[in-house]
């Protein structure tokens, strides 16, 4: 899978978020807030094709956390950018 690359993060009042327009015309978007962790993982995997290994090997190594706990952490995340069209694939 890959993060869309036509999504970009930005900083605003100091929150981490994606700003997606919904492409149906209207003046309508879409915002997804980023916390350290998910930030972290869309930082680090953007721009190439990844698995889901690959996302809690990250979490495992930044945060310290068993396999276990990082691989539940990146499922969690993977599901929420599916679910938002943050992915490809």
């Amino acid at each position: 899978m890959k993060i869309n690359e036509k999504m970009k993060v930005r900083t605003v009042a100091g929150e981490n978020i994606v700003i997606m327009p919904d492409g149906s015309g209207s003046d309508m978007t879409k915002v997804i807030a980023l916390n350290p962790s998910a930030l972290l993982l869309y930082n680090t995997l953007q721009g190439r094709d990844f698995s889901l290994q690959e996302a809690a090997e990250v979490l495992a190594d930044e945060y310290h956390i068993a396999g276990t706990q990082a691989l539940s952490d990146a499922k969690a995340w993977l599901g929420d950018m599916q679910r938002n069209g943050l992915l490809l694939g």
